[in-house]
Parts: C-alpha cells; sequence; structure tokens
C-alpha cells in the first residue's frame, strides 16, 4: 500500500471522538487525520489534514469496489458509527475513546470496532504515527499482537493492540484480515508515558464500550432542558463537553489548528487554548442547560487564575499563560494553506471585553445555581478595578484585530456588562462595594455608547467609534440586555445589519471589502457564531417567523453529524477550525431562545 500521498477531505467530512482530555477527528472514509496526544495542546501523533504527505494518519479500510459510506452517532453519546455500502457487503466501524464517570486518570486511547454485516470482507488496517508535529523520529517494537512505538525526544509511547495479527513496515503498524458476516475485529491505540503499563485488551473488548456509553447517555441526561429543538442542543452539548478539560475545567475553542479561513490563505490560527471569552460563553450555555459541574470546574479554574495573575485573553488549558506564537515549516498546510501555526500572538494583545463575559457568567452561576464566597468576590472586585481603569481605552476587540487598536463597539459593551453584573452579585449578595462609584461608571459607559458610537447617516451603532459600517458583534446588545430589542434604534441597527452583512440567512462578522479593518490579507468565508447572534436577535425583536426559517436553514449548513466549524466559505463549505466551540454555544442560545419566544406566542411549553 502506498501511503505517500493520500487526498484531502473537505473539513466537513469529519466527526470527532474525545475522552475529555483530548480529541481525535474521523474522516467519513474511517481514517484519522488529525489527533494531538495525549492532550488538546499536546503536540500532533496524526495530521494528515495539515500534510498529506508527512502528516500520519490511523486508517481503517475495507476492500469493497465503489463503496459509499455514511456516519452517525449513536444518539447520547460521543460514540462514532461509520458504515460502509458496497454491493459486495456492508460492514461498520465503531470509533469511540474510553471514557467513564468519576475516573480522571482513565488512560487516553482510541477503540476502533469493525464488524461485517453482509457479505465476507478483506480490511486494511494502517497506523502510521508521526510524533512532534511530525518533526520527531520514533521507534518500533513488535510483540505478538502488539506494536510498540516509541519517541523518546515527545516522551511519548503509542502502543497498538489488536485480536488480529500485526506487522511493522517502514516503522508504521499494519494488519491484513476478513471477516465474514458477524464476525468483529478490535484495534486500539493507547497512548502512554516511557514505562507506563497499559491496559489488558480483554478491557477494551469487553467493558469500555459498555462503560463510554453509559457515561455519555447519563451525562446527557442531566439536562434540565425539555423544550423544542433537543436533538440539536444534546449534540452541541456533547461536542461543547469534549471540548472541555476533565482535568482542568477549562475549555479550548477549538481541538486544532492551522485548518483555513481561505483555502490557500493565511489565516490558519491555533485554537487548542483557553480564550477566557469562548469560555465564559460555553460556561453560559452549560448553565441554561443545566451541566452544573462543568460550570463549577469552570469557575473553580478562574478563581485560581484570578489569585495568581491579572486576567489575560488566552491561557494554555491548564491556566499557565505562557503562550508564544510559531510557525511549523515542515507541514504544507491544508490545500497549501500556509504558514501552520503554533501558538497564539493573541495572547499579548489587550481585549478589555473579556472582563464582560466572565462576570457575567459568574453572575448567573451565582443567581441561578450557587452562591459565590466573599473571598470569591473580592477577586471580582479586582478585576471591576481593571474596567474602571480601563474601559475609555483602544483595544484589539472580539476579532483580535492585528493592525491597529481602535475603541470598539463589543469592547465597550462588555465593560457595561461587567459594571451591571457586578452591581447586581453585590446588590443581590449585599457585598460591599463603591456604590457611587460603579453606578457613575456604568451610566457613563451606557451614555458613552448609546450617544458616540451611533451613526445618524447609518441608522446604526457602528463597529468603532468614528466608523462608517457595523460589525455583527453589536448583535449582541439586545442579548446582554443593554437594549431593548423593540427600542427603535435597535431595529434600526438589525435592519442595516440585515442590508450589509447579510448573504440570506448567512453572515459575515464585517466587511473588510472596503478597507482592510483587520490588517491581513485574504478575503473571510460567513461567521457561523454570527448567524446564530442575528436569529437569536430577531427572535427578540418579534420577528419570530423569521428567525425560526433562518434556523431552519442555518442548521441544513452543518455537516453530516450535525457539527459546524467556525465559517463557511463560497460554496457552503465549512472553513476555519473544526469543530468550533463558539458556533455552538451560539446555536445552544438560539434555539433556547426560539423555544422561549415559541412557547410564549402558542402558550404551549
Amino acid at each position: 500500500m502506498n501511503h505517500t500521498k493520500r487526498p484531502f477531505q473537505p473539513i466537513e467530512n469529519y466527526g470527532i471522538i474525545g475522552n475529555l482530555k483530548t480529541v481525535a477527528l474521523v474522516s467519513l472514509q474511517g481514517s484519522i487525520d488529525f489527533m494531538c496526544a495525549p492532550k488538546f495542546d499536546s503536540p500532533t501523533v496524526f495530521a494528515s489534514m495539515l500534510d498529506a504527505q508527512k502528516g500520519g494518519f490511523f486508517a481503517v479500510e475495507p476492500d469493497l469496489e465503489n463503496y459509499t459510506s455514511k456516519q452517525l452517532y449513536l444518539p447520547g453519546t460521543a460514540i462514532l458509527l461509520t458504515r460502509y455500502f458496497s454491493d459486495a457487503g456492508i460492514t461498520e466501524l465503531t470509533d469511540f475513546m474510553p471514557v467513564q464517570e468519576g475516573n480522571k486518570s482513565h488512560k487516553s486511547a482510541i477503540v476502533r470496532q469493525i464488524k461485517t454485516i453482509r457479505g465476507s470482507i478483506k480490511f486494511k488496517v494502517s497506523c502510521v504515527p508521526r510524533f512532534g508535529y511530525s518533526a520527531s523520529e520514533h521507534e518500533v517494537e513488535c510483540l505478538e499482537k502488539e506494536i510498540l512505538f516509541t519517541c523518546k525526544k515527545e516522551k511519548s509511547v503509542i502502543r497498538m493492540l489488536s485480536d488480529q495479527p500485526l506487522i511493522v513496515r517502514r516503522k508504521n503498524g499494519y494488519a491484513e484480515f476478513t471477516l465474514k458476516e458477524t464476525e468483529i475485529a478490535t484495534i486500539v491505540l493507547e497512548f502512554l508515558s516511557p514505562g507506563e503499563r497499559g491496559e489488558n485488551i480483554n478491557f477494551y473488548l469487553q467493558d469500555a464500550y459498555h462503560q463510554t456509553k453509559d457515561f455519555w447517555i447519563k451525562w446527557i441526561n442531566k439536562t434540565s432542558y425539555q423544550g423544542r429543538y433537543s436533538e440539536l442542543i444534546r449534540r452541541s452539548a456533547i461536542t461543547l463537553k469534549l471540548l472541555t478539560s476533565v482535568e482542568f475545567g477549562s475549555v479550548v475553542a477549538a481541538p486544532t489548528f492551522g485548518l483555513p479561513e481561505v483555502i490557500g490563505g493565511n489565516r490558519n490560527w491555533d485554537y487548542r487554548y483557553t480564550w477566557i471569552r469562548d469560555a465564559a460563553f460555553t460556561m453560559y450555555a452549560f448553565l441554561t442547560l443545566g451541566f452544573y459541574d462543568e460550570a463549577t470546574a469552570f469557575i473553580d479554574w478562574i478563581f485560581n487564575l484570578c489569585q495568581k495573575t491579572d486576567l489575560q485573553l488566552v491561557y494554555q488549558i491548564n491556566g499557565d499563560s505562557d503562550i508564544h506564537e510559531k510557525e511549523l515549516a515542515q507541514f504544507d498546510g491544508y490545500h497549501s494553506s500556509k504558514p501552520v501555526r503554533i501558538g497564539n500572538a493573541a495572547a499579548t494583545q489587550l481585549q478589555i471585553d473579556i472582563y464582560g463575559e466572565l462576570i457575567d457568567t459568574i453572575y448567573i452561576y451565582n443567581k441561578s445555581y450557587k452562591p459565590i464566597t466573599y473571598e470569591f468576590w473580592t477577586l471580582i472586585e479586582k478585576q471591576i478595578a481593571c474596567v474602571v481603569k480601563n474601559w475609555k481605552k483602544a483595544d484589539h476587540g472580539i476579532w483580535e484585530i492585528r493592525s491597529e487598536k481602535k475603541q470598539f463597539l463589543h469592547t465597550r459593551l462588555m465593560c457595561w456588562v461587567a459594571m451591571d453584573r457586578a452591581i447586581k452579585i453585590a446588590e443581590h449578595r449585599s457585598f460591599p462595594y463603591p456604590e457611587n462609584e460603579w453606578h457613575k461608571i456604568r451610566s457613563k459607559i451606557y451614555n458613552d455608547i448609546y450617544h458616540n458610537f451611533w451613526n445618524e447617516k447609518l441608522g446604526a451603532w457602528v463597529q468603532y467609534k468614528g466608523a462608517q459600517h457595523v460589525d455583527a458583534s453589536v448583535l449582541l446588545m439586545p442579548l446582554t440586555h443593554f437594549i431593548s430589542p423593540i427600542e427603535p434604534r435597535w431595529l434600526s441597527t438589525l435592519k442595516t445589519i440585515d442590508e450589509e452583512l447579510l448573504l440570506d440567512v448567512l453572515v459575515y462578522r464585517y466587511n473588510n471589502g472596503m478597507k482592510k479593518i483587520d490588517g491581513l490579507d485574504g478575503e473571510e468565508g460567513t461567521f457561523n457564531m454570527c448567524s446564530f447572534w442575528f436569529i437569536e436577535a430577531l427572535a427578540k425583536s418579534g420577528n419570530l417567523e423569521r428567525a425560526v426559517e433562518n434556523f431552519e436553514k442555518m442548521i441544513g449548513y452543518s455537516n453530516h453529524l450535525l457539527l459546524f466549524s467556525e465559517e463557511l466559505g463560497k460554496k457552503g463549505e465549512h472553513l476555519g477550525n473544526f469543530p468550533q466551540a463558539f458556533t455552538h454555544l451560539a446555536l445552544i442560545s438560539a434555539a433556547v431562545e426560539l423555544n422561549k419566544q415559541i412557547s410564549r406566542k402558542t402558550g404551549k411549553p
């Protein structure tokens, strides 16, 4: 078999499996083409999505001519089924990463169960690991039904084990076997530290599947949500859970890096970190759905972070603030989209809005679930002091503009949210706070936004002070209760967004065509998150019929597993890192709002 070059799959042709420490992307052809191991922010061991020749992959290939394949998740789980159909037979590949209730020390592993449904089918399995972002050499040791791939430089071991014979060629692991109807074969990869003992294969053959299935079904059934769009919401919630670290309580913005926002372009970022903004919104979604354990773990993570340091925009999943952006020259990039970057320079950017998203989440947590401690309150006071000091400053904004700083409306709005929610927490809990000062600053920020970001000619609140264009982040004004959704100025702004940024139901985050606002080359796609914000704003503003229709049409842009990337390209193809937490939490928020408005209108829950 020649593995020198593998064709790139569309980004939307993937599902994900995970164990709350990392994830693997599985293609419609049954190939794992992206995985960092053993954690989200570890170096890749499989990355053929970023380099078809050098990236590495883990493929299961049935010897069937002209087959078609489909994927589905077992309902309520992160267990992925890939089915292959042809005249000669039908086969089914079940992929999952073992996870069990309450066990944080579970080994990272991938279990692949292959079953023939009809016919007698030959299979070829190829494990082609490439350690250290495909830059580190490894050694191979072949034992009976077991192969050890050892990379000393990365201090990493992959153990391949199976109930089928395994062979080694060119430092890669292979298996070839035939399965008759109802016969099953199992291939497992364990990700170990040097000297660490792996599990007995019987665990993977007998217990792992049922434990993992039980974990996911038990978890998703904790939700308090009983309304419409339940299946969509549950799938998005499971996706967000897959992006959450069981070890630390933090959540990554996406589990991938380097997937382009424009094919062949240079907007290729690393999202395997915890953005305070994205994580806070994710916890808002978890709180809305009744997943309080995740919200508590995140609040604890933040509490520990705030005790040690002033808040910054982006952290490693363990709370480390040391993040450096660099380019990986060894990767050709997805369809030659270069450079491929790891790390993220946004870590050093000033983005003052993060206080608003964070304190809003703490406000909801305190109000709807568990009172925060006075000790935590003193840390919030420290964050508010930063808002008081900095709210007038220009910054890089929610879109991480890499050119000049500006006074962005979204940043100013979130400064108001920070002040407003901190005041509400203090008054609800009777915490001591400088009442006159905080009220005065909240009013100043409100007046500044209402009057100084309004463009009379455009009839809208604009992206930044003095701008002549709108920005989709203004859609958060009614969503954060800054403005009434039926206020004339707001309805006029919504109309301007509709005219300037919409393609049917798809929304651009801003118009980058006239002037390169963000200081980057190339075009970009429509932002899925912004499309869901628009739907929620429509619903709140009384246009429920259009909001529902837009939502249904927007869901039609998801992939076959109801997963979304960050953006959609000109052909509706998925672009950017995948799947993206922000898109899925915006979907949940829009669906919950639609359900509320429909119930209000129909009188039916």
